[in-house]
């Protein structure tokens, strides 16, 4: 497996790219699956992620394929689909597989999805996903792992209907919203996710002819239409890793633009980082941000979007630990999502965990060691951690890293960090 060996110490300086978002591209890959049209997704990260996603949906018969001139362009047509299915051995690495499981449903009638993996950090059941197709009339059965879907006999199309989740859920807000676009008659998502990959999504399935209203508010409204169209669509910022580049340069100190950031997709982040001390300016398509000295340390809450999302709690408690003062991050989504701790206590900083909640005391400086990656934003939170360090610090196992992250070493290296890849 490929580490990063990373020499701290260097601030940071220069402009940064930032890729399509991991969480917009995988639904949007999905939604190809609602019609036999071309769909061309511009601004694909390549992420690996996204090519096991590619490689479910063209296991399914699907043709899709990368410009060879422009590499973050996907083209895909699903008009000569012959499998409705998507087998565990294409997606136990993923959970965004869950996806193909309402444009199945809607346009073929059936859909045999397997029970997802991904990170393990912590429990994301698939039961809110089942109660909202059987609301819209279809019959679901888990069986041997799988999730076999079908229509009721003589039943053509989904049945629009009101679906209230029992939690938040992102995937299933956008399960929901390609299923209900071929559905007859009107759906209404309540308690809906308000991320912006789900604004996204809604912005391409309107481009192919859905009729939409509220997406990036509670309550979601959908107007089932017959057939669906292609279209082009570019992939919006990934706010993470905007938010992950943010961080670093908080920690290391630097001066840094990030082209393509979206600042408005990232409040709650900012926010905490301009009362650590960062000087952030934003305007049309970038984010700089300055910052000198050590920050201050930052308590803050994870919830669901617009607050501060959980995706981002490692990174900032890499800046936590080198940063002035005591600090409280309560970690409300996932209950295993302080599985770097451990390996940021190696390297030197000090965390306690208390249940949901990790007490964090910063100190001066950190010390290289190896540390083990245990999945993606823990990922990003050792880099972040390595690049202050004195010494050495060699990241193992990141292929976690590549599932979200296009090219992060190579970015790093561009503004200044001492970074380089280690291949087995």
């Amino acid at each position: 497996m490929d580490k990063l060996l990373i020499k701290g110490g260097n601030s940071l300086a220069g402009t940064v790219e930032i890729s399509g978002a991991k969480n917009a591209a995988l639904p949007e890959l999905c939604a190809a699956l609602l019609t036999a049209d071309s769909v061309t997704l511009e601004n694909v990260p390549a992420l690996q992620d996204v090519a096991t996603m590619l490689k479910l949906i063209r296991n399914m018969g699907v043709q899709a394929e990368r410009s060879q001139a422009r590499p973050s362009t996907v083209t895909l047509n699903a008009g000569a689909l012959s499998s409705p299915e998507a087998p565990y051995e294409l997606v136990k690495t993923m959970r965004a597989s869950v996806l193909a499981l309402g444009p199945l449903l809607a346009r073929f009638g059936e859909a045999t999805v397997s029970l997802p993996g991904g990170c393990a950090i912590g429990s994301r059941p698939v039961d809110q996903h089942i109660k909202g197709m059987q609301a819209m009339g279809a019959e679901i059965v888990v069986e041997h792992g799988y999730m076999i879907a079908r229509l009721p006999a003589g039943q053509k199309r989904l049945k629009g209907a009101s679906i209230t989740t029992d939690m938040v859920t992102v995937t299933g807000t956008e399960n929901f919203l390609m299923a209900a676009t071929l559905a007859e008659g009107e759906t209404i998502l309540e308690n809906a996710a308000q991320e912006p990959e789900i604004g996204d999504l809604a912005e391409m399935l309107i481009k192919m002819g859905a009729r939409i209203e509220g997406h990036g508010t509670r309550r979601i409204r959908i107007q089932g239409v017959e057939r669906l169209h292609g279209c082009t669509h570019q992939v919006v910022a990934d706010r993470i890793e905007a938010g992950t580049f943010l961080c670093a340069v908080a920690a290391t100190g630097g001066d840094v633009v990030l082209k393509a950031g979206r600042a408005d997709h990232l409040d709650a982040v900012i926010d905490k980082l301009r009362e650590a001390g960062a000087v952030i300016t934003a305007g049309d398509g970038f984010i700089r941000i300055q910052a000198s000295g050590r920050m201050k340390a930052q308590s803050f809450r994870t919830t669901e979007y617009p607050g501060f999302p959980t995706d981002m709690q490692a990174q900032f408690m890499a800046l936590n630990a080198i940063a002035q003062g005591a600090s409280a991050v309560t970690e409300t989504i996932f209950e295993n999502r302080f599985m770097h701790v451990n390996e940021m206590v190696r390297l030197g900083a000090k965390i306690q965990i208390e249940g949901k909640v990790a007490v964090m005391e910063g100190v001066e400086k950190l010390s290289g060691a190896t540390v083990m990656a245990t999945d993606l934003r823990a990922s990003a939170s050792l880099v972040i951690a390595g690049l202050v360090a004195q010494g050495e610090t060699m990241v193992d196992r990141i292929y976690h890293l590549d599932r979200g992250y296009d090219q992060m070493e190579a970015k790093l290296r561009g503004i200044g960090a001492d970074i380089e890849r280690v291949r087995s």
